[in-house]
């Protein structure tokens, strides 16, 4: 399984957030719950199919994931017990790529859903494989990716087989139209990120720069009004007497 190009250069960036306990993790522990929803998708799609083959396979996908997010659990805790709190997570720059969370399994095609869990399965195939390799001395991390690493080539290759039986003639198109939705979907993801870490930039900077600003201008303003404040309540004053 060999990482995309885009995470290979970022390989520097993964190691850093790997490196720190806490995030570590907290990673291991989203990715858990991203399994085990897979898990549940897959479960519906066996009750949905009526092809007796892909109601086995999805099964036991399912099963599998199951089985990912138990690993993913276990080692998050053992990770967690002697680890400090981190202040920075940073899921969003390494993201599982896990789950069916971005499809309706009820609305979906066969065709199209055997592109999406193969192009899904690939792409987390290659970023298990980044991970493993930038654990550095966490031989306990490394070993669950190793074990699950075995179960991806079995559902990347079924996926891929099942795909080309079920839709001989549109298996290119399907593909195509499901990397398409990924991209789609990661810009969005990436831009929804961006635009939070600019949001609490710009409101930090107001809070930092722009409001001891205005609270300067209030004081000098105040000292400007409290002679004549001070002299108007004198004279209104001497009038009375």
């Amino acid at each position: 399984m060999i990482p995309s190009t885009v995470d290979r250069l970022l390989k520097p960036l993964h190691r850093w957030v790997w490196l720190d306990p806490h995030r570590r993790g907290r990673k291991l522990l989203r990715f858990a719950e991203t399994e085990a929803d897979g898990g549940r998708d897959l479960s519906r799609a066996a009750e949905l199919t009526a092809d007796p083959l892909l109601r086995r396979l999805y099964l036991r996908h399912s099963q599998d994931e199951q089985r990912h997010a138990e690993l993913f659990r276990v080692r998050a805790r053992q990770v967690l017990e002697n680890a400090k709190a981190s202040t920075l997570e940073v899921n969003w720059l390494t993201p599982g790529e896990r789950g069916l969370d971005d499809l309706r399994v009820d609305a979906t095609g066969e065709d199209a859903l055997l592109a999406f869990l193969h192009l899904s399965e690939k792409a987390a195939a290659g970023r298990f494989t980044l991970y493993q390799s930038v654990l550095g001395t966490d031989e306990g991390t490394r070993e669950v990716f190793r074990e699950i690493l075995e179960d991806e080539a079995f559902h990347m290759s079924y996926t891929r087989s099942q795909l080309a039986r079920i839709a001989p003639r549109k298996q290119g198109l399907r593909l195509w139209q499901a990397r398409a939705g990924r991209l789609w979907k990661t810009y969005l993801r990436l831009a929804t990120a961006l635009a939070s870490v600019l949001g609490t930039v710009v409101l930090r900077a107001q809070y930092f720069l722009i409001l001891p600003i205005f609270a300067l201008l209030a004081r000098r303003a105040q000292r400007r009004e409290a002679p004549g404040f001070a002299k108007a309540r004198g004279s209104n004053l001497t009038s009375q007497y």
